[in-house]
């Protein structure tokens, strides 16, 4: 009864949505490329990888500029975040590494895998010290953690057959959260132990895709079968979802929430892709902007708090900019 409300509610508000939001786009040179995952280290500066040529990057806002770095022929990179000294480490998602880049000497550093089934690390998350990178390997149905200190990676496997572990998000209490797209759950790490949970979501056929745990410690994910936002609390096990505005086909992919625990995600379902935020505690779609280029598939987004933007790459060969939070 409880979900069943929710999307009443949600229905009965998409009507009334305002509050579009600010996107600026930069056209990436290197053509076909796929641009994605976006990491802004300031205002001025954002990194990204190009995972069809193989390469990092970093855009300069103000200029409008861009710097390339190529990896080895067949890397794939899917993912890469930036370290708090400035090392860049990314997913090397066709050739089982993940790798560090140091801007200042060029260097790159590559770590295999230790099993060859861990075929293609695919999202990388800092625990909140930096000292450990967690990650998920989705063809090898896997989940890792990189120790930094010794470069020693664990692996742990998924529970369930097939799961395509996909998005991951570090809690606030240091426990780590991930999607299995390939079925309809969640997974829970303990950061220690490394012992895994599965959590079954309400619909077997549910397929979540990106995932964000507000500082509340409740978990949201984005339903990329059946069009629907959800709410999943861990301390009550209680879920609630609502469907998005585009409906069953909105297929809604990348996620990031804002400094207020507002919660954003994309659909990409629909052409041009729209930019939809979600305001927790009024249980409504306040927000929503059509992308101009487009987007084709907005795949992962990057929440940059002190400017209150959004970053996101698209498949339409751009990086994106979406002011969330004009005031900060």
């Amino acid at each position: 009864m409880r979900l069943l409300l929710a999307a009443l509610l949600a229905l009965s508000c998409a009507t009334a949505i305002a509050e579009p939001i600010e996107i600026t786009e930069w056209t990436v040179p290197y053509e076909t490329s796929r641009p994605r995952d976006p990491f802004a280290v300031s205002a001025g500066s954002v990194w990204f990888v190009g995972q069809r040529a193989g390469y990092l990057a970093r855009l300069d806002v103000a200029e409008g500029s861009f710097e390339k770095i190529d990896l080895k022929d067949g890397s794939g990179p899917h993912n890469l975040i930036v370290q708090s000294n400035g090392d860049v480490w990314y997913a090397g998602n066709r050739t089982a590494l993940i790798g560090r880049y140091e801007p200042d000497t060029g260097a790159i550093e590559e770590i295999p895998m230790p099993d060859p089934k861990a075929r293609d690390p695919h999202t990388l998350i800092f625990d909140a010290d930096e000292s450990h990178i967690f990650f998920t390997v989705q063809g090898g149905n896997m989940m890792g953690r990189l120790t930094l200190e010794d470069r020693k990676v664990d692996l742990i496997a998924s529970q369930s057959t097939r799961s395509r572990p996909y998005g991951i998000k570090l809690a606030p209490d240091g426990s780590v959260w991930a999607t299995l797209f390939g079925t309809h759950k969640l997974a829970h790490i303990d950061p220690e132990t490394l012992e895994l949970k599965e959590i079954d979501l309400p619909r077997e056929s549910a397929r979540p895709r990106r995932l964000e745990v507000l500082a509340d410690g409740s978990v949201w994910y984005v339903d990329y079968a059946d069009g629907i936002l959800g709410r999943y609390l861990p301390e009550t096990g209680a879920f609630t979802e609502w469907p998005l505005p585009q409906g069953d086909n909105a297929r809604p992919y990348g996620m990031a929430s804002d400094s207020q625990g507002r919660v954003w995600t994309v659909a990409t379902g629909v052409q041009p892709n729209v930019f939809l935020g979600f305001d927790p505690t009024t249980e409504t779609f306040f927000s929503q902007t059509e992308v101009d280029s487009g987007g084709g598939t907005i795949r992962h987004m990057h929440y940059h708090e002190p400017t209150g933007s959004v970053w996101f790459g698209a498949d339409a060969n751009t990086i994106g900019r979406a002011v969330v939070e004009p005031d900060r």
